[in-house]
């Protein structure tokens, strides 16, 4: 009987669907592996922000996390929104105690701008969770929330890349979809251990519909690394299906829609 890796995600959910624990589960599904979650909180949320969120208990968090590690057993683990320092610490505590590889995406704005991370978590983030990643994959926006560094082109990337490293995950990727209008044709980020450096590029698209983006490449990262790939070929992998997402995100609601997670089985039609 064929038993598909099993990949965790530790995140919200996005009562709209293109983002949070739903887009994590489309994209490990689309991906090839078996998809859990531990929900950290519940959002009410479309396509025009978020309209309320609700954080959930870290007994209950801490619950859910047992019950599917000490049964099931993972084989990835990748973490979104975690609103405050209370469940930034449970989590990170979690973690600790998994020996498969960690993507931690630090969550800290929506598509729309709203918060999604407590000013008083972030030392949390710094201190306890960043620590524990295999990979951390902040944008643009969560780098200058982090550490201060305020990206403006590819040097700057590798400025930010050495600034979230010092926290302690063993590689960073910066994702450089947020690079102001006129920075390149070219949709990169950089993947860096702080001795190996790869450029990952792929065609920026004129299309707005991008909710989603971030966890979804997190996610996709994290199905790759439990099927075996190195962080590296993971890392490009994840680039190329989110790519492709973007490419055919579709208009959902008056406002932003979101990728679109199924493109590869809508292509084989």
């Amino acid at each position: 009987m064929h038993i598909p890796p099993r990949v965790l995600t530790v995140a919200g959910s996005d009562s709209g669907g293109g983002a949070g624990i739903q887009a994590d589960l489309k994209t490990m599904l689309a991906l090839g592996t078996h998809g859990m979650s531990v929900l950290t909180a519940v959002t009410a949320q479309n396509s025009l922000g978020v309209q309320g969120a609700w954080e959930l208990p870290a007994e209950a968090v801490r619950a859910q996390f047992r019950s599917v590690v000490d049964d099931i057993g993972v084989e990835a683990v990748k973490t979104g929104m975690l609103s405050s320092a209370e469940l930034v610490e449970t989590v990170a505590e979690l973690l600790a105690g998994v020996p498969a590889p960690v993507v931690v995406d630090p969550v800290g704005v929506s598509k729309h701008g709203d918060p999604l991370l407590a000013a008083s978590a972030l030392d949390a983030v710094r201190g306890k969770l960043l620590p524990t990643a295999t990979v951390a994959t902040p944008n643009l926006d969560e780098v200058a929330q982090l550490t201060g560094v305020h990206v403006r082109d590819e040097a700057g990337m590798r400025r930010a890349a050495d600034a979230v490293l010092e926290f302690g995950p063993r590689w960073v990727l910066i994702k450089g979809g947020h690079l102001p209008a006129g920075a390149g044709d070219s949709a990169v980020d950089l993947l860096t251990d702080g001795t190996e450096e790869h450029w990952l590029r792929a065609p920026r698209y004129d299309n707005r519909h991008t909710h989603g983006t971030g966890c979804t490449l997190a996610s996709a990262l994290a199905a790759r690394l439990a099927k075996g790939d190195t962080v590296v070929r993971a890392a490009a992998a994840a680039k190329e299906y989110v790519t492709g997402a973007l490419a055919a995100g579709f208009r959902l609601g008056a406002g932003i829609g979101p990728v679109d997670h199924g493109w590869r089985l809508r292509g084989e039609r």
